[in-house]
């Protein structure tokens, strides 16, 4: 009991707040643009899975869970359905799609390398024009 008179509540493990804001991030990146059908989400479980593990193995990683749940994710979307997400930047040229930066660093960022720009904090593609997968 706590000191208030109801159910101790044990506080959120900062392993899982990390695990679950990275979902949201990616998530709401996948809504932006259009692609968040149940395979896709179900792509993003599978990259959270395995991260849970890797950052129990190193623990100092977890402030790098979005950008490795987004690069998971985009690498699994290029091998499944093509590019994502598309860049917003180029008008002109072949589509391409944005990178993660840094890869493995906290306050990770859609980046088009053609243009040298950064386009959108992992999370924040809703801002940052339009884009859906294409090979």
């Amino acid at each position: 009991m706590n000191p208030h008179g109801g159910p101790r509540v044990n506080p959120v493990n900062p392993l899982e707040q990390a695990l679950h804001a990275a979902r949201a991030l990616v998530l709401a990146d996948l809504v932006a643009r259009e692609v968040a059908d149940a395979d896709v989400v179900s792509l993003v479980e599978e990259s959270v899975a395995q991260r849970r593990w890797w950052v129990q193995q190193w623990p100092e990683g977890v402030e790098f869970i979005a950008g490795l749940v987004a690069q998971d994710v985009q690498d699994a979307l290029l091998e499944r359905y093509g590019r994502w997400p598309l860049c917003p930047v180029c008008g002109s040229g072949d589509p391409h799609a944005l990178d993660v930066e840094p890869e493995l660093g906290p306050d990770p960022h859609w980046v088009c390398h053609k243009a040298g720009v950064k386009v959108a904090a992992v999370g924040e593609l809703g801002g940052a024009g339009g884009g859906a997968a294409s090979s």
